[in-house]
């Protein structure tokens, strides 16, 4: 899988982090960062399909 590198501003990392760990929401810090692209692609997908521009 391929790596990818960036830069968050501290604070967004800390709220990101408040649910990371055991008992929580995703196991890590990659976990919840992929899903949160995959639920902010889906919305740009039914943004676009509402709008006629995605056929799929």
């Amino acid at each position: 899988m391929p790596k990818v590198s960036v830069e968050i501003p501290q604070e967004l990392l800390e709220d990101l982090n408040k649910h990371v760990g055991e008992n929580k929401k995703f196991v890590n810090q990659s976990d919840a960062i992929r899903t949160a692209i995959r639920k902010m692609l889906d919305l740009m997908d039914e943004i676009d399909r509402r709008h006629g521009r995605l056929n799929d």
